[in-house]
């Protein structure tokens, strides 16, 4: 061996003590995040797929047709933007796969694999909300497209769960739901949507909000009891600055300096402002179990009030517009008209099609929560970044 492999040996030595070092005095934070898999349940911004199985039937969404899922994947992929959501960008930054949508794995077979459950699902499904659809329809007399709510997809789950650990040890079962991540939402966008959208009152709408928040609390309290251990649960975008919003109140009055309503965006505040408290309550019945809370308003709100430092230019409209009309009013799944003008650069603006974002605002966001400070505690990656870096680093000795 000459000196000079043999200095360079010394020193890779040296540096890996210290850096050893340095990770084993790092905070509980940075080293409790190396998950196996993700679960994640929720609606249309964090879809990967599952209501790609409607394509085919007389009404199929939006989210079957070009130009979504054009910036990423280059083809539609059940996703409602034009390319990557926030889950993507926290599942590659943990080093895993894509998450699967559940109903592209459980049509048409009897029961989920366990090789297919332990690299994690996706349950969220476009057009869900935190309560029941039946519920919303009968007490709040509002058009709800779809069936999927909270409650169905913790159902999902527990089929899902309990079919494989028919097919393998309870201890083994266990041991992916300790070492996995659960994302609980974003949800409860929709069960706020869909009366707003159709202008009911701003009391009726708020009344709705404990029950959500209830409904939120009691999955999560659900989901720890099966053996889930550490859980990220999403506020609410501000729905203030979204272009549907701005369309259907443009009598509203506007904040001068980002052009968002900002009673509205109070609005979604009010709500995130619960979902801590009902965290906190849960937080406390629960403390070995770590509960995240997600912030997505306020680091969306980076953007809208400063979009040139994200280099963004267009806040406001959205990329994909109807031909005819700026907004349809057959508003299925919260979408607009299917004959579209995209616009020139997706990377410019913030809203893809009206109401969901596109990926370079999916990919601010993603990177404000695992880089801070927009989770509480702070969610970081760095369990992951430094076990791989040392992998490679050994491999070279």
């Amino acid at each position: 061996m000459d000196s000079s492999n043999s200095s360079f040996i010394l020193w890779l030595n040296r540096w890996l003590i210290i850096f050893s070092v340095a990770i084993a005095l790092s905070p509980p934070s940075v080293l409790g995040n190396c998950f196996t898999s993700i679960f994640n349940f929720g609606d249309s911004l964090c879809d990967t797929g599952n209501l790609f199985h409607d394509c085919h039937s007389n009404k199929p969404p939006n989210s079957c047709f070009p130009p979504y899922g054009d910036t990423f994947f280059r083809r539609p992929t059940g996703r409602f933007s034009d390319g990557r959501l926030i889950i993507d960008f926290i599942a590659q930054s943990l080093g895993l796969p894509l998450l699967q949508p559940y109903l592209g794995l459980s049509v048409g077979k009897q029961r989920i694999r366990f090789e297919e459950f332990e690299k994690g699902l996706n349950f969220a499904v476009a057009g869900a909300t935190a309560l029941d659809a039946s519920y919303l329809r009968e007490k709040v007399i509002v058009e709800v497209p779809t069936n999927y709510s909270l409650s169905v997809q913790l159902e999902w789950f527990r089929d899902a769960y309990s079919s494989v650990c028919a097919s393998t040890s309870t201890t083994r079962c266990k041991k992916i739901l300790k070492s996995s991540l659960f994302v609980v939402g974003e949800i409860g966008g929709n069960d706020y949507n869909y009366p707003f959208f159709d202008q009911h009152s701003f009391e009726e709408i708020k009344s709705l909000v404990p029950l959500v928040v209830k409904a939120i609390g009691s999955t999560i309290s659900e989901l720890i009891q099966l053996g889930a251990q550490t859980l990220m649960v999403p506020g609410n975008l501000p729905i203030g600055c979204n272009p549907t919003y701005l369309k259907i109140y443009s009598t509203s009055l506007q904040n001068s300096k980002n052009g968002c309503l900002d009673w509205l965006n109070q609005f979604s505040e009010y709500h995130n402002v619960q979902v801590q408290e009902e965290l906190n309550r849960i937080r406390a019945r629960h403390p070995d179990v770590k509960i995240i809370y997600a912030d997505y308003h306020n680091s969306a709100m980076r953007f809208f009030n400063h979009p040139e430092n994200f280099g963004l230019t267009n806040t406001l409209q959205a990329c994909l517009v109807d031909r005819h009309e700026a907004f349809n009013k057959d508003r299925k799944y919260g979408l607009i008209a299917k004959t579209k003008t995209e616009c020139d650069d997706p990377s410019k603006y913030v809203s893809w099609d009206g109401i969901h974002l596109t990926e370079a605002a999916y990919r601010l966001i993603a990177h404000a929560l695992l880089q801070g400070p927009y989770t509480y505690p702070q969610f970081t990656t760095s369990c992951i970044i430094s076990h791989n870096l040392t992998t490679n680093l050994l491999q070279l000795l």
